[in-house]
């Protein structure tokens, strides 16, 4: 499987490592009163869908970004690739 960095261009899925689902990338606030609820949640419970996903992959022998993958699970054909810091940034202004 190739995966086509926003900085890099065409690199085998080999460089990278697959960490989760890209909704970890949305933090519960450690201070607010459900907290522990909220990180139990964060932490163990996890959507596992057949079709397409976003996803985190961490660029591991390369420049060590963190990239938002969107691919199809069942054929595995990525659709689009950004840069997590661009998608948290975006997160960020949109609340």
């Amino acid at each position: 499987m190739m995966i086509d960095h926003p900085l890099l261009g065409l690199r085998d899925a080999q460089e990278f490592t697959y960490l989760g689902d890209a909704s970890l990338i949305d933090r519960p606030d450690w201070q607010a009163e459900n907290a522990q609820e909220a990180f139990h949640d964060y932490l163990y419970l996890r959507d596992n869908p057949a079709g397409e996903h976003r996803e985190l992959w961490f660029h591991e022998t390369g420049d060590r970004s963190w990239l938002v993958v969107t691919r199809n699970t069942l054929t595995h054909e990525i659709t689009k690739v950004e840069l997590a810091r661009d998608v948290a940034r975006a997160r960020g202004r949109s609340k």
